[in-house]
């Protein structure tokens, strides 16, 4: 009895499009495409942020991580789902299927809390300006980044070491370009009660509370922004959080449209639900990640001025 128990599964099948080959290739195309815009953008964010003093600030501290991050977290899987459109049924190990889990669900946790303190620190920016430097300090903005990162990997442990620690009998086939934790948890053959009930409290964590802390913050500065006398002024006040509300609001959106719509349940409208699921998870994975440094360049002075610097050599030291 207690062999039935055990994993049999050593490796996963990703099957992708692979009903659809000529979406696939046209896919493939668009996502390597995007992916090297998104390796472009974002490099080139974190390289100004580091050369411009201008930049030395805790927005474009904030900024720089969410750069690395949405690198790290394209890096994880984007190769993974060009190599499945390459190879109709990708066969991908039981521990790298693990490693890609870890990474992009660590990742994603530490987005959210990432937007939350870019969040708070609008807040504090409009609402208390005066005392900005002082709340806002080096020592206070470096801590909070570092315990985004530390929750998130935390998190992703736990979520990750419960989902493998569950017996997989036979079914291994996951229809996904990505070992995607639901989806692994839906191959199971045991009881996943422990492992819903970890991802609840892991939403209510990561995705709830900063959403509230966001909602919350942008209520207090939308009343002070309000209470600005000049039009001029209420503008500049509002420009400063318009790219991190943009951002927020494309984020979270395709977050809650991935898992807050009905599921299809006839036959019919199953394969085209699939193709519906699978393109929503590839905007959220590939295009959000390219759309962060364009919304923050776009009307950004600073950014602009730092590359054209850049671009210029002038934050490089000269050659001797």
């Amino acid at each position: 009895m207690n062999e039935t128990n055990q994993t049999t599964v050593k490796e996963f099948i990703l099957l992708g499009l692979s009903g659809h080959p000529k979406l696939e290739t046209i896919l493939f195309v668009l996502i390597l495409f995007m992916y090297l815009v998104i390796l472009l953008g974002n490099g080139v964010l974190i390289t100004v942020t580091i050369c411009d003093s201008h930049l030395h600030t805790p927005m474009y501290f904030f900024l720089s991580n969410l750069s690395f991050l949405d690198i790290c977290y394209t890096t994880s899987c984007v190769p993974l789902i060009l190599d499945v459109f390459l190879t109709p049924r990708k066969i991908i190990s039981f521990s790298s299927c693990a490693v890609q889990m870890f990474l992009s669900f660590g990742m994603g946790a530490t987005e959210c809390m990432l937007l939350s303190l870019m969040a708070f620190d609008r807040y504090v920016a409009i609402c208390n300006p005066l005392r900005y430097p002082v709340i806002m300090n080096k020592g206070t903005y470096v801590s909070m980044a570092s315990v985004s990162w530390a929750a998130g990997a935390v998190d992703s442990i736990i979520q990750t070491s419960l989902a493998v620690q569950l017996p997989f009998c036979g079914a291994n086939v996951i229809d996904h370009f990505t070992c995607e934790i639901l989806a692994i948890l839906k191959l199971a053959c045991g009881d996943i009660k422990i492992n819903v009930l970890s991802m609840m409290v892991s939403n209510l964590i990561f995705l709830v509370i900063p959403l509230m802390s966001i909602s919350i913050s942008y209520i207090f500065i939308l009343a002070t922004i309000l209470r600005i006398p000049s039009a001029e002024g209420r503008h500049k006040a509002f420009s400063t959080c318009s790219a991190h509300l943009t951002v927020v609001i494309i984020f979270y959106g395709t977050i809650f449209f991935m898992y807050a719509k009905p599921k299809a349940k006839d036959s019919i409208n199953a394969d085209k639900q699939d193709i519906t699921d699978i393109l929503i998870s590839l905007f959220y994975g590939v295009v959000t990640p390219m759309l962060n440094p364009i919304i923050y360049s776009l009307r950004n002075k600073d950014v602009k001025r730092a590359v054209k610097n850049m671009l210029s050599q002038k934050c490089f030291p000269e050659k001797m």
